[in-house]
């Protein structure tokens, strides 16, 4: 972590947070104490957990000297759809949820969010253009969607607003990692 840091890298912890408030904030100094620039928990845990994330978090950074790490909140996980949110119990389409948790995060202090980018727009008319939108779900034209359920391409996560794309296996699965890379990073030139 400390030769990222010194190399000047901004590391995304993404451990997805979800407990009882006191559990996730001292989870959450820990991580803050390390350095990371974004951390990520889950909406899904209350507007007391999220702000104990975002307190934890803080105080953990300023202990270590660190600045305070962006708390990304997740709204509904892009393997998700309708159907899935119903078999949880949730009633809400995947666009109504993402909304309705995206607005508790902020509320609680959340400076970041997680959530497909089908949902960008939405979210962001909600939230305002200083919260920090994260797209995971990311996948190039013609790409398997494997475990996702709302996926969006590269150029249309950005045009839709999103500020940081998570794409992981269309680059961690491609025979060669780098010409995927740099495909991605083409398409968004």
């Amino acid at each position: 972590m400390e030769e990222f840091l010194r190399r000047g890298a901004r590391v995304f912890l993404d451990l997805k947070l979800h407990d009882i408030p006191n559990t996730v904030e001292l989870a959450a100094a820990r991580a803050g104490a390390l350095g990371v620039a974004y951390l990520t928990v889950h909406a899904s845990g209350g507007a007391a957990m999220v702000k104990a994330a975002v307190e934890g978090a803080a105080n953990g950074a300023a202990k270590a000297g660190h600045p305070a790490p962006v708390i990304l909140a997740v709204t509904v996980l892009t393997s998700m759809d309708d159907a899935a949110l119903a078999e949880t119990g949730v009633p809400a389409s995947a666009r109504d949820q993402a909304q309705a948790l995206a607005q508790l995060a902020v509320r609680a202090g959340a400076t970041g969010l997680v959530c497909s980018a089908r949902e960008v727009a939405a979210v962001r008319a909600l939230v305002g253009p200083k919260v920090v939108l994260c797209t995971p779900g990311i996948r190039p034209a013609g790409s398997a969607a494997n475990d996702q359920a709302r996926t969006e391409t590269p150029r249309s996560a950005i045009d839709a607003g999103s500020d940081l794309l998570v794409i992981g296996r269309p680059i961690t699965s491609a025979a060669d990692m780098t010409a995927a890379a740099k495909a991605i990073e083409a398409e968004l030139a």
